[in-house]
């Protein structure tokens, strides 16, 4: 590599940092969990996906653990060579169930199965709609198919029928409206009723990624169209957030389309298949998800506690009725100071900023666990009090 090309990447690392840009990672020793040891210290973890608080549950851990003698380690090859157990189809099959649909399809991460998703379903006559705040896993596979893109304001229903008609006037062949099921970012669920009205006036298909809805919205964590009493068409999700936070992602949908994608979709036919103790751990993790009303609820009665305890602290907040409750504090080297404050007062965050959110946005995205318990978010309110003071948010 010439030095002039490590010139320009030291250069571009430097205007990162010095925006107040540059990502930390920390390094935890013990297990997911409501807290966390990291560096020898013992912290409140405000920031997992980690929503029913499985990330450490015993029972995955025993699954996982007990699929290796039987099942082995890897798998060493991708599913249609030799890579599919008896176990792989039943997770999908449980997947499928679970969600109402007739089959699904396993990736190795949800990442994968966005990427994987639109290509093989449609070509230049087509047309896809697409949520400007759509997670870039969904706009990153859009680009990888030759349908003509359209893109509509987030949740705005009069664009996204301005798209639908420009697409119908345009010839499109098939249109899909493609949404995250909640925006990450900002805990907002997306307007399924309004937009699966739409898809049928305009005879388009809806795809919805549910990963971070998935085992705690709607009755049994049945994901947002459930929370809305809606259907749509194609659903992609994550094992990698409330279903035990491990890795994993998956598209459920009717069983011509999983069909196709099991012959086109090239990260299934390029990747290495789900390791064994992962997909007995996720089998595992959806018994508990069908099972768990109790862990649902704590989940929101800790969300409601937390969101009024910063709003009476002062800090501003988004609305909403999602486990992510964003604090807002505008700048990025802000959102740094305030998470690094407030680790030295005992809570684990981070700060989001551009290009993660639009400049000017920056925050930080606080997300509620069913295992936290109302001591831990009492100090954890404590620590944004103190921190929130320290950096010149509250007064």
């Amino acid at each position: 590599m010439t030095q002039a090309y490590l010139d320009h990447v030291n250069a571009t690392l430097s205007g990162i940092a010095a925006d107040g840009m540059m990502k930390q990672e920390r390094m935890i020793t013990s297990p997911q969990s409501g807290e966390i040891t990291v560096g020898g210290r013992q912290v409140i973890n405000l920031c997992a996906n980690n929503y029913l608080g499985l990330a450490d549950h015993p029972d995955l851990i025993a699954a996982a653990r007990d699929a290796m003698d039987p099942k082995g380690f890897g798998m060493a090859s991708v599913r249609f060579i030799c890579g599919t157990q008896d176990i792989h189809r039943e997770l999908e099959q449980k997947l499928a169930a679970f969600l109402g649909k007739d089959d699904s399809i396993l990736f190795a991460a949800c990442f994968d199965a966005n990427g994987g998703l639109f290509e093989p379903l449609f070509g230049p006559e087509d047309a896809i709609v697409s949520d400007s705040l759509n997670h870039a896993s969904i706009i990153d596979g859009i680009r990888l198919c030759k349908a003509k893109r359209y893109r509509y304001a987030n949740s705005d229903m009069d664009d996204l029928e301005g798209q639908l008609k420009l697409a119908r006037e345009e010839g499109a062949r098939f249109i899909m409206i493609a949404t995250d099921g909640v925006f990450s970012m900002d805990g907002y669920l997306a307007k399924l009723p309004e937009i699966t009205k739409l898809a049928e006036k305009y005879e388009a298909l809806v795809m919805v990624d549910d990963c971070h809805a998935t085992g705690f919205m709607g009755p049994k964590g049945e994901g947002t169209p459930a929370h809305f009493g809606v259907d749509v068409d194609i659903l992609t999700g994550t094992l990698g957030k409330a279903l035990g936070g491990a890795i994993g992602g998956y598209i459920a949908g009717p069983q011509p389309v999983i069909d196709l994608l099991r012959q086109r979709a090239r990260p299934y036919l390029f990747s290495n298949s789900l390791p064994p103790s992962i997909v007995m751990a996720g089998i595992k993790a959806l018994e508990l998800v069908e099972e768990g009303d109790d862990r649902r609820t704590q989940l929101f009665e800790n969300a409601k506690y937390w969101r009024e305890g910063l709003t009476n602290l002062g800090f501003d907040l988004l609305p909403g009725e999602h486990p992510i409750i964003p604090v807002m504090l505008g700048e990025a080297q802000l959102a740094q100071d305030m998470a690094a404050r407030l680790f030295e007062e005992g809570v684990y965050v981070s700060g989001f900023f551009f290009p993660v959110v639009p400049r000017g946005q920056a925050r930080i995205r606080t997300q509620m666990n069913a295992a936290l318990t109302r001591d831990e978010l009492d100090r954890a309110l404590e620590a944004f009090k103190v921190a929130g003071k320290a950096c010149g948010v509250l007064s």
